[in-house]
């Protein structure tokens, strides 16, 4: 797989069925080791190594209602009140993070209200920071650590 503008760790990788499957420790089992997992497991590890996120407090593919369809939010984290606090979307390397992008997780913002939304690729990494009383929001430079949001 591709390298990463992320830290590197030891992914447990193994095959099933002729498939990759990538260990999640969120989800506590191997799933499909696809272009966009590969982001996944590197980003929910930088979460948890770097940013000192609990791991105890993130979910992968929440499930979510939005306008009657059923959504799923790649990775959620919570606070420690298990409120909503970031939502991130991951995409493969491939592709390009563009205004759709930022729309689309705009849209599971709706259902879940939190405060910071990121977006990745792997390579380029995007965090803003929602201010709901101006009704606006800021792009940062990079990712708080945990204990500041």
């Amino acid at each position: 797989m591709l390298a990463l503008n992320l830290p590197g760790f030891s992914p447990k990788i193994i095959i099933k069925e002729g498939k990759r499957m990538i260990f999640d420790p969120i989800r506590k089992k191997h799933v499909a080791l696809t272009p966009e997992e590969w982001v996944r497991q590197h980003f929910v590890h930088f979460l948890i190594s770097v940013k000192n996120v609990p791991k105890e407090l993130l979910a992968n593919e929440v499930q979510i209602k939005l306008n009657g369809t059923s959504k799923r939010c790649d990775t959620v984290a919570y606070n420690r009140f298990l409120e909503p606090f970031m939502i991130v979307e991951y995409k493969a390397p491939s592709v390009t993070i563009t205004s759709a992008v930022f729309d689309q997780i705009a849209r599971y913002n709706m259902v879940l209200h939190v405060d910071y939304l990121i977006v990745t690729n792997g390579l380029n990494h995007y965090c803003c920071k929602i201010d709901y009383d101006n009704q606006s929001y800021t792009f940062l430079e990079e990712i708080p650590q945990y204990e500041n949001l």
